[in-house]
């Protein structure tokens, strides 16, 4: 049986398959420290739930349109008014399977064969494999701390070439948790803009931020495509919702490939996304933020301390991007000792690109705190004991 060439070079999710030996290790009886995957570990918010209970109870779970619930379209319209003092047309919001679906929408509408696309090294996987799925091009951006892990817009212009047609870039980004600051992303948009390209900003990790907070890419443009997320500030990983802000033209389109792609969201939890904006939510979500915040200065002097190197503090999201190099020539068997010896699993840096990969871990703070406080002890010991 054949296999498409394309998959050649789509690479495998590596923490995944991580987090798959650690489980392994847990079947056999050992104790492991889940810092690898970016999931946040608290259950999903009470009202949220209840929500979904209530729903459930009535017990007509039917199709959705492929568009999402009018008035979860409506809510996430409202959210962008009140949290960031935008108006967002309703038309505009696309509910989606996870973000992931909403990626897809976005690169289904705008890649065609041959296109080459933008994208930061290091960051996250997906991005460019689904541009290379849709017969795209990716070409990476190498950025490191002295831009703060975000592409300039100088770079930007430097590496743009009759085949570029976009951009595409996280605040927050994973791995690195850095932010764009408003005068970095209307730069990026304004270089964007000027050749006839798109720009299409992931923004998953918006409310996840620390003393300070981040400004949405559709403050600077009704071109801009947005993408976010249930999963990450409001908890629900493994409801798999997710939306995308469109330019109302590209609309229908998107439609109709939702229609041929998974047909509808989750019913239920759309119904159940309905009580995440609620303020009884909010409460809980922003409680869950500070703590987020608590562990992320826990975890990071713990790295360095270590004798990681951490060149710029992460803002936003849940991930500490360090540099490993002083531990390790290979951070791919360092993070092999880690989880065999150490009994701590992390990840390693050839994920997220070709820009230094074997020098440089994630760790994600999404585990208790002094979950965190003894996976440094642990790599610590395994340390000392070399």
């Amino acid at each position: 049986m054949n296999i498409a060439a394309r998959m050649a070079q789509i690479a495998p999710f590596h923490v995944m398959e991580l987090m798959a030996r650690a489980q392994a290790l847990e079947a056999e009886g050992r104790s492991i420290i889940h810092l690898e995957v970016g999931e946040p570990d608290f259950a999903t918010a009470g009202p949220i739930l209840e929500a979904a209970r209530r729903f459930l109870a009535k017990g007509h779970v039917h199709y959705t349109a492929a568009l999402g619930l009018p008035q979860l379209r409506e809510a996430i319209s409202n959210h962008y008014r009140v949290r960031y003092g935008l108006e967002i047309s309703p038309a505009r919001i696309i509910v989606t399977a996870g973000a992931s679906g909403a990626l897809l929408l976005a690169l289904g509408v705008l890649v065609n064969p041959g296109d080459e696309w933008l994208l930061p090294d290091p960051g996250y996987p997906c991005n460019r494999n689904f541009v290379r799925l849709l017969e795209g091009r990716p070409v990476a951006l190498a950025v490191d701390a002295a831009s703060n892990y975000q592409p300039t817009a100088t770079q930007l212009a430097a590496n743009w070439t009759d085949r570029t047609k976009g951009l595409v870039v996280a605040s927050p980004a994973n791995p690195t948790g850095a932010l764009l600051d408003s005068e970095t992303m209307a730069s990026l948009a304004g270089v964007v803009a000027q050749r006839g390209g798109t720009l299409l900003v992931d923004e998953i990790y918006h409310g996840l931020t620390y003393g300070v907070d981040a400004m949405s890419a559709l403050a600077i443009s009704d071109e801009v495509f947005v993408i976010n997320s249930f999963s990450k500030y409001f908890g629900m990983t493994g409801w798999r919702l997710g939306w995308l802000v469109a330019p109302e033209r590209h609309v229908r389109e998107i439609e109709k490939l939702a229609q041929n792609l998974y047909i509808a969201p989750s019913t239920v939890a759309q119904h159940a996304a309905l009580a995440a904006f609620h303020p009884e939510t909010t409460e809980i979500l922003e409680s869950r933020r500070e703590e987020f915040s608590r562990r992320r200065d826990v975890l990071l002097p713990g790295l360095r301390a270590l004798g990681f190197k951490v060149a710029a503090v992460p803002q936003g999201a849940f991930y500490v991007y360090a540099d490993s190099s002083a531990l390790g020539a290979d951070s791919d068997q360092l993070a092999g000792e880690f989880l065999s010896e150490a009994g701590v699993a992390a990840t390693p840096g050839m994920d997220f690109g070709n820009n230094a990969p074997r020098a440089h871990m994630r760790f994600a703070y999404t585990v208790a705190r002094d979950r965190i406080e003894d996976g440094l002890a642990r790599m610590a010991a395994m340390l000392g004991s070399r």
